[in-house]
């Protein structure tokens, strides 16, 4: 899966939440002052990518994501622990926790999750 730019990852994050869009409409999800001929290139290339496919509707196109937001993440996060933290989980955290980005009861939490 080839990673996304900032722009296109904002521009995904709204088709997810709409289920897809016009793209006025995904461009009205974002509350950006993004123009609207820019987040059309975005889309475009996001249709190249391989992340949202169109459906003609007269003159326009409704674009609709063809990956889900779970695949996207699982797919993220398995590269960036892969290239931050050599595909230890264990470092991660542990990087977290140091950093103090992490409290002691989200630890908790996160280890009774792990026993479930």
């Amino acid at each position: 899966m080839e990673r996304l730019t900032v722009q296109e990852e904002e521009a995904m994050q709204a088709v997810w939440k709409l289920n897809g869009g016009f793209v006025k409409d995904i461009l009205e999800e974002m509350n950006s002052n993004t123009p609207y001929t820019t987040l059309a290139s975005t889309v475009k290339n996001l249709e190249k990518k391989g992340y949202v496919m169109h459906e003609r509707h007269a003159n326009a196109k409704k674009y609709l994501p063809c990956i889900s937001q779970t695949e996207y993440k699982r797919s993220f996060m398995s590269s960036f622990v892969g290239e931050y933290f050599g595909n230890s989980y264990k470092d991660m955290v542990s990087f977290f926790a140091e950093e103090q980005k992490l409290k002691p009861e989200e630890l908790a939490e996160i280890l009774n999750m792990i026993k479930k």
